[in-house]
């Protein structure tokens, strides 16, 4: 099955569910990553002389490194400005996204949560874009069938170290997905891929949040107990 994993960022994906789109991967689905911008603003470009243009021409060559780490099966990365999302017109964003979904032809489109995790307004303006335009597209396309959100609970949220993070409930989390050690052991392997960006993820502690659960919300879906993959249970219309 196809599923496409929508972020601003380069490095979301593996600050995020990284692990599970490697399992995904190497289980035979076709695994799609869209990333909206090239990260050039990030302030670790001053670190190494680099321009916003420079800086995204290098994040780009990282994110390819991390495609092939993690199986993707297509990297697609656009130019719409890093952290000014919010200062650009909507339905630009939608119109990128609306193509990448109906060339692609997805079962399953994620992306980030409404509270965004960190909080940045560029993960808050994703989050509704592609809930608006998943809801347009599923109306007209049978394929179409799910939009997960990946999510954090509340005792995994707690233990950042450098960014204050938003969480899930208990009963708001609709899916968990175990991965095995090689899943972790790849996701780790491509935030080595991002060299520039080291500091901040050594600072983060993001390596001990790969453990060997993630977690997602579904969008108009409720599962209690949750369901433990993204294909399963899929709706019928």
């Amino acid at each position: 099955m196809k599923i496409l994993y929508v972020y601003p960022h380069p490095d979301d994906e593996s600050f995020g569910p990284g692990s599970v789109m490697h399992k995904q991967s190497r289980q035979g689905h076709e695994v799609y990553l869209l990333t909206l911008t090239k990260g050039g603003a990030t302030k670790q470009r001053h670190n190494f002389g680099y321009n916003i243009k420079e800086m995204g021409d290098v994040r780009i060559n990282e994110m390819k490194k991390v495609a092939k780490v993690l199986g993707i099966k297509e990297l697609k990365v656009l130019d719409l400005p890093d952290s000014g999302l919010k200062e650009i017109d909507p339905r630009e964003i939608e119109k990128v996204i609306t193509e990448e979904i109906l060339r692609i032809e997805p079962f399953v489109v994620v992306t980030y949560p409404v509270h965004g995790i960190s909080g940045f307004h560029d993960h808050l303006i994703t989050h509704a874009v592609v809930k608006r335009v998943f809801l347009e597209i599923k109306e007209k396309k049978w394929y179409l069938k799910r939009l997960a959100f990946t999510t954090l609970p509340k005792n995994v949220a707690e233990k950042g170290e450098m960014f204050r993070l938003s969480h899930s409930t208990d009963d708001e989390i609709d899916c968990v997905v175990e991965v095995d050690k090689s899943d972790i052991n790849a996701v780790c392997d491509a935030l080595d891929c991002y060299k520039t960006f080291q500091s901040t993820i050594e600072e983060s502690g993001i390596k001990k949040f790969k453990t060997e659960k993630e977690y997602f919300e579904l969008f108009m879906e409720k599962f209690n107990p949750p369901i433990s993959d993204l294909f399963q249970n899929l709706p019928a219309e």
